[in-house]
């Protein structure tokens, strides 16, 4: 539970000091004194770069119930890191009972108390509060973040207890299990990172490159995020993508016993004592935990970690791996850097442009598909660049040829029943594996599909959950996630869904698409996306009654910290590359234009149509 600092109503002055040249700040009447130097008052421009550390104050003697509610629920948005001072709020049995990490409620403005009883409290010598607001999400036992709509109700009951001095204080006796904030203290407090896992499928031969999966969860930014991240990971994968993803760490394995906080040394080394359940890893396997980590640290500290070493339960080293090695091994993200961006061009053939030129200049790509024999209304360009596929102008054929000079084009692949080119082929998408994805939507007869290599015959690709009709299709570089597009009753929602497959009749495998959920809930209309990062979409879309925007939103439905880029005008499609230092591409009412780092949008061509990267 916790509470908004920039709401209104009976909140305790804030008051905002720091320690003198240590970069920690105090807010909500600080309870912690550094060991040396003064105290002075800090205006929120003087440091920018100041690191805010928030410490709570206990309760005053004989507070009423009403300051104790408050205190407690400011308490809870402190980084204090086992909740000490919170417990001072609650009676010796309510400590002993509150399990703060079974979940952590986010509301849009924080918990407002209410006092419920209308009867002399002084008479029955008890109080009782209810907590209310509106929910924005819920982050679960496993710190995985879950956008969720509704009215929040908890009730905290209060009674007087007696001290140790003889006098009686009013304490907190029962309230809810885990903790409920505002959404301004959530981002404040909060930090999302990822975890790092190895799809199931994936196990990866001599001298080939493994691909990582990100699994994104929140920690506590400012209490030990290193030894936080380092024990979810040995944990395991969140709920969601556990179906599809596995750890090189041993069922069971965790920080020696006596670790309490891990950190880098001055070299950027990170040295983890494991218990003895790694004991008699090979040094592979080993090779492979060290990579989960360093990939899983490799934005939590200001210079990264360098280097890790793995040491068995007596001490003994397991394993080392510098940072540069595990890039040669593991990847995550495209394990290949894009060398073109593509589009649609005026005379409907596919071109490319160099991700190198500041002006680039289009050209057609190699191959039949550039010649403009066959007239295109989309495209898509397979990870390793050598093979594109087609959308014929009325949308109801799919072609796919060779990126080669000379490279010939035959038969259809696959063809659409539809009679409307807007009912037919979307724009397909190529999979870390090589397999083309592409959604049909004859509406007598719509339907996910997917193309082994890019050839043979289409296979159905079940959804089980799927209230809609599929408008758009992404595949992430990781394989084990897909992004679409569906619509609804004339609205369009952006849905993540889980790619599973399992063997299937006659040998060929069997893929289907579970649990999706929606990670845009509050855009109502959505036109565009793209994957842009191992966990990250860009988004066009517009929220109710508002005008149209682009965004971020990771793949757990939460708003990256930063800010969004620019819309230009009425945006059709958008494209982004998973390797995030690669422009923004968008097709809108000037035509092809294109957002590098740090720039405005610039005007590619006027007349194109259906940008896209490899994937």
């Amino acid at each position: 539970m916790g509470a908004d600092r920039d709401r209104g109503g009976h909140r305790r002055p804030v008051r905002v000091v720091a320690y003198a040249g240590c970069g920690a700040v105090l807010l909500a009447g600080c309870a912690s004194m550094p060991d040396s130097g003064d105290l002075r008052g800090v205006e929120a421009s003087q440091r920018p770069d100041v690191q805010v550390r928030v410490f709570a104050m206990p309760p005053r003697e004989n507070a009423q119930p009403e300051e104790i509610v408050q205190g407690f629920l400011e308490a809870l948005t402190s980084d204090d890191p086992q909740f000490e001072t919170a417990r001072k709020y609650l009676t010796r049995e309510a400590s002993k009972n509150w399990r703060p990490y079974r979940s952590t409620t986010v509301l849009a403005d924080g918990p407002v108390p209410m006092a419920e009883r209308n009867v002399s409290r002084e008479a029955t010598g008890d109080y009782e509060y209810a907590l209310t607001g509106a929910k924005v999400a819920k982050v679960d036992s496993q710190f995985a973040y879950e956008p969720t709509k509704g009215t929040y109700n908890g009730k905290v009951h209060l009674t007087e207890q007696k001290a140790a001095d003889g006098t009686k204080q009013w304490r907190i006796d029962a309230l809810p299990q885990g903790l409920v904030m505002g959404l301004s203290d959530f981002q404040r407090n909060y930090k999302s990172v990822n975890k790092y896992f190895f799809a199931s499928n994936s196990e990866g031969g001599a001298g080939e490159q493994r691909g990582a999966v990100s699994d994104p969860i929140y920690v506590r930014e400012q209490v030990d995020p290193v030894t936080q991240m380092v024990r979810s990971l040995l944990k395991g994968p969140t709920s969601w993508l556990k179906p599809v993803v596995r750890s090189s760490f041993p069922t069971g394995t965790a920080l020696k016993k006596d670790v309490k906080s891990l950190a880098p040394d001055d070299q950027n080394k990170l040295t983890v004592p494991l218990n003895g359940k790694a004991d008699r890893v090979g040094q592979s396997v080993c090779t492979e935990m060290a990579a989960q980590i360093l990939f899983t640290l490799q934005d939590l500290t200001p210079t990264g970690i360098e280097e890790v070493e793995l040491l068995r339960s007596d001490g003994s080293q397991l394993c080392v791996l510098p940072d540069e090695r595990a890039d040669i091994f593991f990847a995550h993200g495209p394990a290949k850097r894009a060398e073109y961006e593509y589009f649609i061009d005026g005379e409907k053939r596919l071109v490319r442009m160099s991700v190198r030129d500041s002006e680039p200049k289009p050209e057609p790509v190699p191959g039949a598909l550039g010649d403009g024999d066959k007239a295109l209304r989309a495209a898509a360009v397979s990870r390793d660049e050598d093979t594109a596929a087609g959308v014929s102008l009325d949308g109801r054929s799919l072609y796919v040829g060779s990126l080669a000079t000379g490279g010939s084009l035959g038969d259809p692949v696959l063809r659409s029943k539809a009679t409307s080119e807007d009912n037919g082929l979307t724009t397909p998408s190529w999979d870390a594996s090589d397999d083309l994805w592409v959604a049909d939507r004859d509406p007598k007869n719509p339907r996910l599909l997917l193309l082994e290599k890019g050839a043979g015959e289409p296979m159905a690709v079940t959804t089980p959950g799927l209230d809609g009709r599929i408008e758009a299709v992404r595949v992430a570089a990781d394989g084990v996630r897909v992004a679409l597009i569906v619509r609804k009753d004339g609205r369009t929602s952006l849905q993540i869904g889980r790619v599973e497959r399992q063997d299937g009749p006659g040998g060929r495998t069997a893929v289907g698409i579970h649990e999706l959920r929606s990670v845009a809930p509050k855009l109502e209309d959505v036109t565009a996306m793209s994957w842009a990062g191992d966990s990250r979409l860009v988004v066009a879309g517009r929220e109710a009654r508002g005008v149209q925007q682009i965004q971020y939103v990771q793949v757990d439905g939460s708003t990256p910290v930063g800010s969004a880029p620019s819309a230009p005008t009425g945006v059709k499609e958008i494209a982004a590359s998973e390797d995030e230092r690669l422009p923004l591409l968008a097709h809108s009412e000037d035509g092809i234009v294109r957002l590098s780092s740090g720039s405005q949008w610039q005007k590619v061509v006027k007349t194109g149509t259906t940008p896209v990267y490899p994937g």
